[in-house]
């Protein structure tokens, strides 16, 4: 299980083996690099702790325990949770400020307590079956059985499986904020912290709120910057990780180091923002532009993954991910910003359709007559979706806004219509924040779903695949719970998103990312599934491997690369997805690892 992890620690492993437990940990050296390896124990070896992530404030808490007679022999974020264990016990994850995967091992109550962070930063997953408990990172380290059917049902609903399913029947996740605990054969799982909307600040002064904006984001920043060696940025060019830029760049006493990823599209280009604010801090800038034949790279993309995962933005997250791992070990990135700030046009969508939903629907005839584009979140793409959902009620209709596959399509493709409701999670997830604003209910969906398992797996696969840690600074309580309590109007008013987080940044970044459209790792999905691409897509979802590998209709696939390939709609996110589920069984349940060359992809 170590072994299939080395990606995720080459600097060193450690093991504990105790009767019938046994756990190990994979070593990327960041803090304290001579005396951190794991797993780290107490004096007497009676509680025993690996980690996967990094404790931001383990030095107050370490101060905190020596005062309590703890004595530590090592510097290291690990050691804290040993002693705050002892000190603490289960209430010690409620006491952290940071990303964690964390196992300790309880010798005397002959006990294993699992935990995972608040916001899902790390993943966790397990294995419970006839009273012997697994877990790992990834699931690539576990014994599986069968394809989940209805995890599968989820991936063509979100492209991507949603937790606590995974890919694989007897796999689950734990999900953020919450411990298990096994013992004597048993397993009890429990939450121990809910991220989520706070009472409204109504009554505040702007200005006031956004001094304490930037201070928190800087306070957040300075945290996430503790480490023994290099930290870079991933600069996309937009309002998020140019924030995350400046600040670095005040708090570091050497220049920053920033990685860029842009596209020959010219709609998909972001290379000038980016530049822009690295010429602004003085920083150390590299960047790559991908070729359209840059989505040969899904087989590698599919290696990577330990799911089916079919965001398209973690092919670029991918090579910048190696880019950066070339000069650094860690790097910050500025997943949480949009979730946290209202930055998705689709929280523009909630709020028009909530005043010109049923107006809107009368338009979906005219609209499903434009015809397709491949530019980048395109007027047609935006206007389709926003006229389909316009009438339905306010959570099935921001679904609507991003979902794959329909119920209606997702039965056609497999040739069956499963019992199973995918947005089960959504519901419960919206029910839990009733009596605050719509869209802060709709943000918390996000939040602590499609933030969840879909783009911070995509940093986290992404990079760890090149050994290189990915923290997020947004995603820390300081900034949480202040972005939780803005009241929607400091969000998002008519077409304008983010609002208070822009002009926090206006005197410390250029005015062309304050106030640009939103950018991202976005590609041109559409345009080279029209182009180079589609070769590939037809020989990798050919009939016979779609028969072969039984899960979907043959006849039905093609039709949708017809579809899409002759313009009567974009269907990119799609066929993405197929090709994503396909690669990735392909690799992960047949065996087969094709070839990949990433220096053609680049220019």
């Amino acid at each position: 299980m170590s072994t299939t992890l080395y990606h995720r620690g080459p600097d060193s492993e450690g093991s504990h083996v105790d009767g019938p437990v046994g756990i190990a940990a994979r070593r990327l050296a960041i803090i304290d690099l001579a005396a951190g390896d794991q797993p780290i124990a107490n004096e007497d070896g009676s509680v025993v702790v690996v980690q996967n992530g990094e404790i931001y404030n383990y030095r107050e808490l370490m101060h905190e325990l020596e005062r309590a007679g703890h004595r530590f022999r090592t510097h290291c974020d690990t050691e804290v949770l040993v002693h705050g264990y002892e000190q603490w016990g289960l209430k010690l994850w409620e006491r952290l400020r940071g990303m964690f995967a964390v196992a300790v091992w309880d010798a005397r109550e002959r006990k294993l307590v699992l935990a995972r962070d608040r916001f899902g930063i790390k993943p966790l997953a397990y294995r419970d079956v006839g009273g012997e408990l697994s877990f790992s990172s990834e699931l690539d380290a576990l014994e599986h059985g069968d394809v989940d059917l209805d995890a599968l049902e989820a991936f063509l609903t979100f492209n991507v499986v949603p937790g606590p399913l995974s890919i694989f029947k007897d796999i689950r996740k734990l999900l953020p904020g919450h411990m298990l605990t096994w013992q004597d054969g048993r397993t009890t799982i429990e939450q121990y912290a809910r991220t989520g909307p706070l009472p409204a600040r109504n009554d505040e002064d702007e200005a006031e709120l956004l001094e304490e904006c930037r201070a928190r984001l800087r306070d957040s920043v300075r945290a996430h910057l503790i480490a023994d060696v290099p930290v870079g940025v991933l600069l996309s060019g937009g309002v998020d990780s140019g924030a995350l830029t400046a600040f670095a760049a005040e708090e570091s006493s050497e220049a920053v180091r920033t990685f860029s990823i842009g596209f020959e599209e010219a709609s998909f280009n972001e290379l000038d923002g980016a530049r822009a604010v690295a010429q602004r801090y003085g920083t150390v800038h590299r960047e790559l532009t991908l070729r359209p034949n840059a989505a040969l790279l899904l087989p590698a993309l599919a290696d990577a993954f330990d799911e089916p995962f079919a965001d398209s933005s973690a092919l670029p997250t991918y090579l910048v991910s190696k880019l950066a791992a070339e000069d650094v070990k860690v790097a910050l990135s500025g997943e949480g910003g949009d979730e946290l700030f209202g930055g998705y046009y689709t929280y523009v969508a909630d709020l028009l359709a909530e005043r010109f939903g049923p107006l809107a629907a009368r338009m979906r005839p005219l609209a499903d007559l434009l015809p397709s584009s491949t530019r980048k979140a395109s007027f047609d793409y935006r206007l389709k979706r926003f006229t389909r959902a316009a009438a339905l009620p306010p959570l099935e209709r921001h679904h609507m806004y991003k979902e794959i596959f329909s119920t209606d399509a997702r039965a056609e493709l497999t040739g069956h219509r499963s019992e199973s409701d995918p947005l089960l999670g959504y519901r419960e997830r919206f029910a839990g924040t009733e009596g605050h604003e719509l869209l802060s209910r709709l943000q918390d969906v996000d939040f602590g779903l499609y933030l969840v398992d879909d783009l911070l797996t995509k940093t986290d696969r992404a990079s760890m695949a090149w050994s290189l840690e990915a923290r997020v600074p947004f995603l820390d309580t300081v900034v949480s719970n202040f972005a939780f309590s803005l009241p929607v109007k400091h969000k998002v008013r008519g077409f304008s998103k983010k609002r208070l987080l822009r002009k926090a940044m206006e005197p410390l970044l250029p005015h062309e990312i304050v106030h640009g459209k939103k950018r991202g790792f976005s590609i041109p999905a559409a345009a080279w599934l029209r182009g180079e691409l589609e070769p590939f897509a037809r020989e990798t979802l050919s009939p016979e491997t779609i028969r072969r590998q039984g899960y979907l209709q043959p006849n039905v696939v093609t039709r949708l690369i017809d579809d899409h390939v002759s313009g009567r709609e974009d269907l990119s996110r799609q066929l993405w997805g197929l090709l994503a589920f396909t690669l990735w069984h392909e690799r992960h349940v047949e065996g087969v690892k094709r070839d990949v060359s990433l220096e053609s992809v680049v220019a």
